[in-house]
């Protein structure tokens, strides 16, 4: 009986059939609907318990008919200092002080208005008693004018429009509060995406060897050709993962109103997840393919990935940690351009706003630059190392010419 000849495939149907089986194995499986499915309804729970928290009051003050002009003063006064107070008129003050005594109010004022005297249940919150501080002070103020013969109104018009005249050498750039979170979800979502679909890479890599499966596969396609194949088809499920839960996520914010940024913003935010995901990625999964080739066991995996994992961990604990309290770190800025630490820094700072052009481009550059070199060098290492079974093969024997 004649022997079949083996069948060599173009390069670009070899890459693709082995990305199709990777995009309809890991699409299929549970893990990955689990994981997606759970992540949308803790993105949607998370804004829906932010819609439920947010905008509400800091605190429920009431006034009598006597004193109630003092309502919008205190007001005021709580918005100098960053509380949100509602304000109540009740029908009397034994009414009010009932309230007070059911915690339907947190604070009654008594009195005729001419000074600041309240009834609390037990004590009275430091922030509340900040804001009737100021209240009582502008009282005071006002009755020491009056006595000299002044114009309260006038002096409190003049007091409001006095302000500071700020010179910067620099353009400050205005970041806000939601700014910050969107980058923290960001570097979340690059961080968990890079650390499961890298790790599958490796992982699907030793199996394929460990089963022998990869000796049936390189009998009609090249080393490089199914490494490629693998980044392609798992970075493809990642993608669509990433972009169903980053859609989702945005559009679950903006229709509850928990994000008032502008819908550009958010889109552009997204945007810049998916491109530094699709480029992150590329970058370290081919690297977890790689090194994942040295390894014939499942349980050295993690060992053997570990030292190129750490710089993700490092940009992404540099990104979560030191930029919400820092956003202009130098540290972070300059690490952010770095190829190692881009993936999970940079978008950090592309949701947080504020980022020059110039380091955009040169951040973007440099990884797109180091993706040919490490195609050549991850290509190297599997094609010497992925059919060698049993113990750990060495790095440096992987790199030699065969």
């Amino acid at each position: 009986m004649n022997e079949q000849p083996n069948v060599q495939l173009g390069t670009w149907q070899a890459v693709s059939l082995v990305a199709g089986r990777e995009i309809n194995t890991k699409m299929r499986s549970k893990a990955f609907i689990i994981t997606t499915i759970a992540t949308l309804v803790l993105l949607v729970g998370f804004a829906l318990v932010m819609k439920s928290v947010g905008g509400g009051s800091d605190a429920t003050v009431g006034f009598t008919e006597q004193n109630s002009a003092l309502a919008q003063p205190l007001k005021a006064a709580a918005a100098s200092i960053g509380e949100n107070l509602d304000t109540k008129t009740v029908d009397s003050e034994r009414a009010g002080r009932d309230q007070v005594a059911d915690e339907s109010l947190d604070a009654l004022l008594v009195g005729d208005g001419s000074t600041v005297r309240v009834v609390v249940k037990k004590d009275l919150d430091d922030n509340l008693r900040n804001s009737l501080n100021v209240l009582a002070s502008q009282l005071v103020l006002n009755q020491q004018i009056t006595e000299l013969d002044g114009d309260p109104a006038q002096v409190g018009q003049a007091v409001a429009n006095a302000k500071v005249d700020v010179e910067p050498l620099e353009e400050p750039f205005p970041y806000n509060g939601q700014q910050l979170v969107l980058g923290i979800i960001a570097g979340i979502l690059i961080y968990m995406s890079l650390l499961l679909n890298g790790q599958m890479v490796a992982q699907g890599v030793v199996e394929e060897k460990s089963s022998r499966v990869v000796e049936l596969l390189l009998s009609t396609i090249r080393p490089w050709q199914l490494m490629a194949g693998k980044v392609l088809g798992i970075g493809l499920v990642g993608l669509v993962q990433m972009v169903v839960i980053g859609g989702v996520g945005i559009a679950a914010a903006l229709a509850l109103d928990v994000l008032t940024i502008s819908v550009t913003a958010a889109v552009g935010t997204v945007v810049w997840v998916v491109v530094w995901y699709l480029l992150g990625f590329l970058m370290y999964s081919l690297v977890f393919a790689g090194l994942g080739a040295l390894v014939s066991r499942q349980e050295d995996v993690g060992g053997v990935i570990s030292p190129a994992l750490m710089f993700v961990v490092v940009g992404y604990v540099i990104g979560i940690s030191v930029l919400p309290s820092d956003p202009d770190n130098a540290l972070a800025g300059v690490l952010s351009i770095i190829p190692v630490f881009a993936p999970t820094l940079m978008p950090i700072r592309l949701a947080m706003g504020g980022v020059p052009v110039w380091e955009q481009v040169v951040s973007v550059g440099l990884v797109v630059a180091l993706i040919p070199a490490l195609v050549w060098l991850a290509g190297r290492i599997y094609a010497n190392a992925v059919m060698r079974s049993g113990a750990r093969v060495k790095l440096k024997d992987a790199l030699r010419t065969v």
